[in-house]
């Protein structure tokens, strides 16, 4: 392979983060980099983060960018505390403006909902380089609007849409969530060919197995629980739309898509000096 692959594990969220290089020039992209944040006593911390550039330090790596598959329901982005560190572009998909345009409403915001909180944002099919290194951007909605996969020498971090093959496939009840879509999205990372290596961004280790990073095409078709013996799109989207029904929803949602829509910055902090997060309350 011409690049090199590094994933952490960040047990507080199952969130699998990685630093893709390429090996001649050691240009560099770091993707879903995970905050600790706790929720009962919103303490903000940087361990995993800083775990994340001290490899990049170690490696003498150039980071050019800091990557998102989509705004994330299950942990906070570090992208922005990355991007202080590093001073690389922080980048997703372009349809993160009809999330940001959704969840404003919900939170009585008032952030931009034009991307502009990002450094770029990617269409469909667009390529970019690390040094020699193509990547090529292409959206896979369906578990969200703005999900993305990101597709380099025959490897592709397929975000939330995908996950181990015993653990199936991403839910789709995110407000601009369809799994017809996703039924799509994941046939479109299947045509890439059955050798292609497809890198999780979660792994929730079922049954207590050793956390796993990553699988393969061919081994997505066969063995993924919600997809093997070629399941027609009718039947995978009764399924899907019958176990998301049944679904939490994810204990960070609120505190992590505040963050996460707005490229990583927290809120400004209010005149007494301290930053807050908002939980909208809905009374029965």
């Amino acid at each position: 392979m011409n690049v090199t692959i590094e994933s952490f594990f960040h047990k507080q969220s199952s969130t699998i983060s990685y630093v893709v290089f390429d090996n001649r020039s050691l240009k560099a992209m770091v993707i879903d980099a995970a905050v600790d944040f706790d929720i009962a006593s919103g303490n903000v911390s940087y361990q995993f983060a800083d775990s994340i550039i001290h490899y990049i330090d170690s490696h003498h790596l150039d980071v050019d960018w800091i990557l998102e598959t989509h705004a994330h329901a299950d942990h906070v982005s570090a992208a922005q505390y990355l991007k202080q560190k590093l001073g690389a572009k922080v980048a997703t998909g372009k349809h993160i403006t009809q999330v940001q345009q959704h969840f404003n409403k919900v939170f009585n915001f008032d952030i931009p909902t034009d991307g502009s909180q990002f450094c770029h944002l990617f269409d469909d099919g667009e390529v970019f380089y690390l040094g020699e290194e193509a990547v090529t951007v292409m959206f896979t909605p369906g578990h969200t609007p703005d999900s993305v996969t990101y597709i380099v020498d025959g490897s592709a971090f397929v975000g939330d849409t995908l996950f181990m093959p015993d653990s199936g496939t991403a839910r789709c009840d995110f407000p601009g969530g369809d799994a017809s879509q996703l039924y799509h999205s994941i046939q479109r990372i299947f045509e890439l060919g059955n050798d292609t290596h497809l890198y999780m961004c979660h792994d929730y280790q079922p049954n207590g197995r050793e956390v796993s990073v990553v699988t393969s095409v061919e081994a997505q078709k066969q063995y993924n629980v919600h997809l093997k013996h070629g399941i027609t799109q009718h039947d995978y989207v009764k399924t899907r739309e019958s176990r998301d029904a049944d679904l939490a929803v994810p204990k960070l949602i609120h505190p992590s898509i505040q963050v996460n829509i707005n490229a990583g910055h927290f809120p400004e902090a209010e005149a007494n000096g301290t930053t807050y997060l908002k939980i909208p309350l809905t009374f029965n």
